[in-house]
């Protein structure tokens, strides 16, 4: 089987539901029909988002409108175990990467998604008590029955992503890279994903919004003068050119967009047609870290 092709942007679910916009199915029909427009048909979702409500709400649209399956990617993640009114059974937060937890969430996603299968389904979280054998064997098991297609982690270590990717073949990490996030460009994150050949996946491509607000903090202060800078050079916005620099790396990092507004997620397709120079790539660089490099 080929490797996951991913779009450009991929729209992220968690703030769609309950944990943000409250979507309703009118809302949430018009949201994706105006993202598969775009040409935009990755939806990433996690069993925790919403507690627990966001891929029953996303199901209960692919029930209505059966015929978007068909025209969707979908992502979902597990491992992490939320404390929440509707799991009951959980005492504390915990990770829990084990078989058999993978593969009864696996089930729950299909249910709750509406769907016999999934595209993507990435492990949430590394667990302190993970058995990278036991990883491999549910995912074994759930691509020789059909109900995933493509596998992969988010927020592992390199070494934590060799081991598994010595065992079973691995085809994203996605994990946080943003101008206020470098770790990911000097942890061998990304030189893994180019040594691979696979795409990096970004959550908080943005860092959280916080480039944005008004702040006194130094970093904060130093990427809105240079980026505000830039945005006027480029005739763009701040956000987009903060996308544009993530997706500037050969690494071919593909965003993952927190946002509920359709002309957000635009505004995000349109920043892959900029084409930062390497200088102003690095005087961002400089605005983030607050020093030359040596």
């Amino acid at each position: 089987m080929e490797s996951i092709q991913f779009a450009p942007i991929i729209v992220g679910t968690m703030r769609l539901g309950e944990w943000g916009a409250k979507m309703n199915l009118a809302e949430l029909e018009k949201f994706v029909e105006g993202c598969l427009e775009m040409g935009l048909n990755d939806f990433d979702h996690a069993d925790i988002y919403g507690h627990y409500s966001t891929e029953s709400d996303f199901g209960k649209l692919l029930k209505h409108n059966p015929s978007l399956r068909q025209k969707i990617q979908i992502t979902t993640k597990s491992g992490i175990c939320l404390t929440t009114e509707r799991k009951p059974e959980f005492l504390t937060n915990t990770y829990n990467n084990s078989k058999d937890h993978i593969l009864k969430q696996a089930e729950e996603s299909l249910r709750l998604l509406e769907t016999d299968y999934l595209d993507l389904l990435l492990i949430h979280r590394p667990d302190f008590l993970m058995d990278p054998h036991e990883i491999a064997e549910a995912f074994t098991h759930l691509k020789a029955q059909g109900k995933v297609k493509h596998f992969g982690v988010s927020n592992f270590t390199p070494i934590q992503f060799d081991i598994l990717n010595s065992i079973f073949p691995l085809e994203t990490n996605q994990v946080e890279i943003s101008i206020t996030r470098l770790d990911a460009f000097e942890d061998g994150t990304l030189l893994q994903c180019q040594k691979n050949r696979i795409a990096p996946t970004s959550w908080s491509p943005l860092g959280g919004g916080k480039v944005f607000e008004k702040t006194a903090d130094e970093q904060i202060l130093r990427i809105q003068k240079v980026g505000n800078e830039l945005a006027e050079k480029y005739q763009v916005g701040l956000d987009q050119i903060l996308l544009a620099w993530l997706i500037k790396h050969p690494a071919g990092i593909i965003p993952v967009i927190g946002t509920s507004k359709i002309e957000r997620v635009k505004s995000a397709l349109d920043a892959c047609k900029i084409e930062l120079t390497r200088q102003d790539w690095y005087l961002l660089w400089k605005a983030s870290t607050g020093k030359d490099i040596d």
